[in-house]
């Protein structure tokens, strides 16, 4: 049985369902007291894990609850390192104790942005908050993996699906004809999440260590996803304004110039890769996105 930590997040759902048709048995956590049901148990990262125990017959396990949005990272760095690096450290020194393997969740913030294609055993160079903390929670896993501890790290950047919420907001106001704000100066490189879940899956399946990475092959401006959905729905490429993320005050570290990964090993071990970031916001248009 594997247990995916932060069940109620959008990655954490897509990765519950993807392993259930897979045949998988699966349990979520959650911090939602009226979410708590029989696949559903309570944990809370922020709490005082001393005590907590996993499920009996859970042999592996998926770390996606974070403390993930950069600006609410700087805004309170005390309480988001009590979940991003002490409770997360906390629970997989409990599950790894009890030879549970764990998978942890980290991201591209962990570098600075300034090159394409990091390589995941470059050194770590992060210029957020979240992005420091992140770090210092990889570094600490590493330590126990040099030790024989069961823990993998896969770093992600932009995930996106149909429950995206800035896709999802773009695609209705373009679909009805209203206008778009779009950076032209931030890019992403979009990983779609079943692509994701999918090297999830694999990942806990093989048991495996060390640190993996996932992302699109290219980056890509924000505004020109804009543009291009705005083709995409038949609406006028004029509904979209190009703005400067300079200009909206945003906190430092949000906006790398590139957020490619090296993401060879996962192809090259499980044929897993992204596919470029027009076919992925295709797909998710396909998916559900509305149309005119």
């Amino acid at each position: 049985m594997w247990l995916v930590v932060g069940g109620d997040s959008e990655i954490g759902g897509a990765t519950c369902a993807l392993l259930r048709a897979l045949g998988r048995t699966v349990l979520a956590t959650t911090r939602r007291p009226d979410a708590r049901t029989g696949d559903r148990v309570p944990l809370d990262l922020a709490d005082d894990l001393t005590r907590w125990e996993p499920p009996a017959g859970v042999e592996a396990a998926c770390i996606c609850a974070a403390f993930a949005r950069l600006a609410d990272c700087a805004a309170d760095p005390v309480a988001s390192e009590r979940v991003n690096v002490s409770g997360t450290l906390a629970l997989a020194e409990r599950l790894m104790a009890r030879g549970i393997h764990v998978l942890f969740l980290s991201t591209n913030q962990v570098f600075d942005g300034r090159t394409p294609h990091v390589p995941a055993d470059a050194p770590t160079a992060p210029v957020s908050e979240y992005g420091r903390q992140k770090a210092r929670t990889e570094a600490a896993l590493r330590a126990l993996a040099s030790q024989g501890a069961p823990a993998a790290i896969l770093r992600l950047a932009k995930v996106i699906s149909p429950r995206t919420a800035l896709l999802r907001d773009w695609t209705a106001a373009l679909a009805a004809g209203k206008p778009i704000r779009a950076f032209h100066d931030m890019t992403m490189a979009p990983a779609p999440i079943d692509t994701v879940a999918r090297a999830i899956d694999a990942l806990l399946a093989d048991r495996a260590s060390g640190v993996f990475q996932l992302t699109g092959p290219r980056d890509v401006a924000y505004a020109e996803v804009g543009r291009f959905l705005a083709e995409r729905l038949h609406a006028d490429k004029a509904l979209v304004t190009s703005v400067s993320v300079a200009d909206a005050g945003l906190p430092k570290g949000v906006a790398p110039p590139h957020t490619t990964l090296d993401s060879s090993a996962l192809r090259e071990r499980y044929g897993i890769a992204a596919t470029n970031a027009w076919e992925t916001l295709d797909a998710v248009l396909a998916a559900g996105a509305p149309s005119r």
